[in-house]
């Protein structure tokens, strides 16, 4: 069922050479406290660039946009975020909302 309006948050991460391991291992860990302590995370997904494997790119679904607030207050987010983002050359952060979503 589509959900027009539903929220989504983006984070686009350039990693430093030698450090994707233990980024993806440090962003699946955020990832997995992040969905059992933050009350409306519905998913995530992080991708790897085949043509830049330095370039990974996420994007979590939120129920709505107020429960994407609150994760981002949280300072256990904030920390885990950190430490996501030491391995990382840039890093930015986009919130979304659901435009369409086409399927079959």
């Amino acid at each position: 069922m589509e959900m027009t309006g539903q929220s989504y948050s983006s984070g686009e991460w350039s990693v430093r050479a030698g450090s994707e391991e233990e980024f993806v291992e440090r962003w699946t860990t955020f990832i997995e406290w992040s969905l059992d302590n933050a009350e409306g995370a519905v998913s995530f997904v992080l991708v790897r660039s085949m043509e830049e494997p330095r370039k990974f790119l996420s994007l979590g679904a939120w129920e709505n946009q107020a429960a994407q607030e609150a994760w981002r207050e949280m300072p256990r987010m904030q920390e885990l975020l950190g430490q996501c983002r030491e391995l990382c050359e840039e890093f930015e952060f986009h919130p979304y909302t659901l435009a369409a979503s086409p399927s079959r």
